[in-house]
């Protein structure tokens, strides 16, 4: 099945070449970005979009991963096709994560079941691998765990594989956490655990160093009238060598005290040592670390950017 879309939006490059082009004094980025509208550019079913991934190198390919409706892929940013319909050995059609292997783009590893955990959050059915670009799927593994927040993999290794996981969601569970793979998927160690009501929300990875990793657990517990989010098992954690050992940086300076719910991380891929995490809490926002972790200072503190924390509590650095 496929759909097709417009074409894409005009960018901030376009607009100072044509002003330059004109002979006008170049704009600041605040006016460029005040003269760019949102396009929805697909795909058009499928429910919300809750991971895109790509290729670097190929910046017309993308992978969409939507909550009720498979993985979607598109070569030309118009077109999409669904590559996971009567493909994936198991039941699920929600997606929760997706990784293109940096060391060869055809393999993709999906992890099934969304863990942006609403009232209607519909549970996976484990992680699933392609060798061939997503032509055909084969299981690997984690059934057990119901959500999967994130995918990591080694950028020399594609068998070394990372999953965060929220577990079941609905009710206390160990199959909460973050999880490792050396062999693609075939068998699986739980490396980083806090207790039955704490999953893994985040995982980054340090591409230049790929054994330095920080994942966020979030205590939260849903059910059909409410959800419980934050308490004394959230936090953020980091390790050094490859999920063997973590620390819990949580209350380094900077960070909020008080209960802490759902948070997400990014690392600078240009300077690893810079981190940004945005963080629900009382006295919560966007916080910045310039020395990976040590210390961190508030940068931004607006509410708009932290309400309905369950869906938007993610951050990304260019």
């Amino acid at each position: 099945m496929k759909i097709r879309t417009l074409p894409v939006l005009i960018t901030i490059a376009l607009l100072s070449t044509l002003a330059r082009s004109q002979g006008a004094a170049p704009l600041p980025p605040q006016a460029l970005m005040g003269k760019l509208k949102w396009r929805c550019v697909g795909p058009y079913i499928g429910g919300r979009v809750v991971t895109v991934t790509g290729i670097p190198g190929n910046r017309n390919l993308f992978y969409a991963g939507t909550v009720g409706g498979g993985v979607w892929k598109s070569s030309d940013g118009s077109e999409w096709e669904n590559i996971t319909d009567g493909k994936l050995p198991g039941p699920s059609a929600s997606i929760g994560a997706i990784a293109v292997a940096p060391s060869d783009p055809k393999i993709l590893y999906v992890g099934t079941g969304e863990a942006d955990i609403r009232n209607t959050v519909i549970p996976g059915d484990g992680v699933y691998k392609s060798a061939d670009d997503g032509k055909t799927w084969q299981y690997a593994g984690l059934r057990e765990t119901h959500s999967t927040s994130a995918i990591m993999l080694d950028p020399k290794d594609p068998n070394v594989v990372y999953v965060a996981s929220m577990g079941h969601v609905f009710a206390p569970d160990p199959n909460r956490g973050v999880f490792k793979s050396t062999d693609g998927g075939k068998s699986w160690k739980k490396i980083l655990f806090v207790n039955n009501d704490t999953g893994a929300i985040c995982l980054v990875m340090d591409p230049g160093h790929p054994s330095v990793m920080y994942a966020t657990m979030w205590q939260a517990v849903r059910k059909p009238w409410g959800l419980s989010s934050g308490g004394p098992g959230s936090g953020i954690y980091k390790t050094t060598d490859a999920g063997a050992h973590w620390s819990n940086i949580t209350r380094n300076p900077g960070l909020p005290q008080g209960v802490l719910g759902r948070m997400g991380l990014s690392m600078a891929a240009s300077k690893p040592d810079i981190v940004y995490a945005i963080i629900q809490a009382k006295e919560g926002g966007v916080f910045r670390s310039d020395d990976a972790g040590a210390t961190w200072k508030r940068v931004n503190q607006e509410m708009k950017l932290r309400q309905r924390a369950f869906y938007y509590m993610t951050i990304y650095v260019d």
